[in-house]
């Protein structure tokens, strides 16, 4: 992964809230299960380490969960991890029914408007109109 990868995930990853938190059980089965299951439906989780509770540091287990989870650590700041892994399938579109519109013909949808444009139109001649009685009445 270069720099600029890495730099573009790190700023997409400041709106993330964590998903779930690290704790005083540490890095036990059940936490990699949920970020494998994180990742199924996202490419880029946060995870926060509680520091003051924890047995090892975040950097630990950033290097333990990115070795089990098969994924990348894009950065780890005070008790805060950012993972990323690829995943193929969330960039497919998935085929949607078509929904028939229906759709007004185009010479009908002009006349409306320029309909519209005349009666504004007119609108502003009378106003015009009608104030330059009004100067001249004086």
């Amino acid at each position: 992964m270069t720099g600029k990868e890495r730099a573009q995930f790190r700023a997409m990853a400041n709106s993330l809230e964590p998903e779930f938190q690290i704790g005083k059980g540490g890095l036990t089965d059940g936490v990699v299960k949920q970020t494998l299951d994180s990742f199924n439906t996202k490419e880029l989780i946060k995870i926060k380490v509680l520091v003051e509770s924890a047995p090892q540091s975040p950097r630990e287990f950033a290097d333990l969960l990115a070795e089990k989870a098969g994924c990348e650590v894009i950065q780890v700041i005070g008790g805060v991890i950012v993972l990323y892994k690829k995943n193929d399938e969330l960039g497919k579109a998935k085929p949607k029914k078509q929904v028939k519109k229906k759709t007004k013909p185009l010479a009908n949808v002009k006349a409306k408007r320029n309909a519209a444009e005349k009666k504004r139109a007119d609108e502003k001649r009378e106003k015009r109109d009608f104030y330059a009685k009004k100067r001249n009445g004086r």
